[in-house]
């Protein structure tokens, strides 16, 4: 049990010093802006893939809906698995192609299998994000960005997920020359800062509940990747059942796992928020409980005053 303890202490410490890190993340980004912004505009890239696997898999999904709502350009996120062993999961007709490679670790065998297979099959160009320089990946792509003050002594990704993210959701700003959104960035720190400290008691007792055996996590568009994400680290953290579905698709038989020992959280969207919520309302009909994180109602109220692209970090 003390092993434990001590390993939750490392995971609890690394959740905590998201907005020191965040803070340290936009600072070094920031006078990068414009070479980022050129690296981008002189491409001329007709689609972008960004990958990973794992934590960094979820990670690629969400900051593809990010990328492809902000410039317009078609975006996926790809397991790199798949893009190493089944090249045609990215098409030739679209052009010249941009592949995004995220590991947190940077010496991942299937990322940089995958990188090596793009280069190959697509002779398009690669932009790398990590944390440790000194391994592979970082010095593998047209464009390498590091995020050492995000590595991590746990297992389970938490901070550096979320600071890689950032990463990605700030290249996403920088190539739509959106600097509306990455004003928007600079504000996160003091918002994660204060939900950590509103949510610690309720976090604390959901966590000491051993009733709840089951848990759902929904969320659509931007945030599907994250309720993906979400589901991982419950499994990985708690070896407990745990499954990400988009908000409508819950309805369509796996609502009928639901329990009272169900926990169902719902990451609620500001554009569809009548209707997330009437999912959140069926599965309380039928005896789970709820956990909805929104902007302005819910278990967890983030009062960020930020949109939804930013808010997603």
């Amino acid at each position: 049990m003390e092993n434990y303890k001590r390993a939750g202490a490392f995971t609890r410490q690394e959740i905590l010093s998201q907005p020191a890190t965040w803070s340290a993340a936009l600072e070094m980004l920031s006078p990068q802006a414009v070479a980022l912004r050129d690296f981008y505009g002189r491409g001329d890239y007709g689609s972008v893939y960004f990958t990973g696997c794992g934590s960094t898999y979820y990670l690629a999904a969400a900051a593809a809906a990010v990328f492809q709502e902000l410039t317009g350009v078609m975006a996926r996120g790809l397991p790199a698995s798949e893009i190493w062993l089944y090249p045609g999961a990215i098409p030739r007709r679209h052009g010249k192609s941009l592949l995004v490679a995220i590991s947190r670790s940077g010496e991942t065998t299937e990322t940089l299998r995958a990188c090596d297979a793009f280069r190959d099959h697509h002779a398009g160009d690669v932009v790398t994000l990590s944390c440790y320089p000194e391994m592979p990946l970082a010095s593998l792509g047209d464009l390498n960005l590091l995020f050492p003050m995000a590595r991590e002594q746990s297992m389970a990704q938490t901070r550096a997920f979320t600071t890689l993210y950032l990463g990605a959701v700030a290249l996403a700003a920088f190539w739509a020359e959106r600097d509306d959104v990455w004003l928007e960035l600079q504000y996160l720190p003091g918002v994660i800062e204060r939900v950590l400290h509103e949510v610690d008691e309720r976090t604390h007792a959901l966590g000491s509940d051993l009733s709840l055996d089951r848990f759902y996590f929904l969320g659509s568009g931007l945030r599907y990747g994250l309720a993906c994400e979400i589901s991982l680290k419950m499994k990985e953290m708690s070896l407990t059942h745990s499954e990400p579905f988009h908000f409508m698709e819950f309805r369509h038989g796996p609502k009928s796992m639901v329990t009272p020992s169900t926990l169902v959280m719902g990451l609620v969207s500001e554009g569809n928020h009548s209707y997330d919520v009437a999912v959140l309302k069926d599965i309380a009909a039928l005896g789970g409980r709820i956990l909805a994180v929104g902007e302005h109602d819910g278990n967890v109220v983030l009062r960020s005053g930020l949109p939804e692209v930013a808010r997603s970090v």
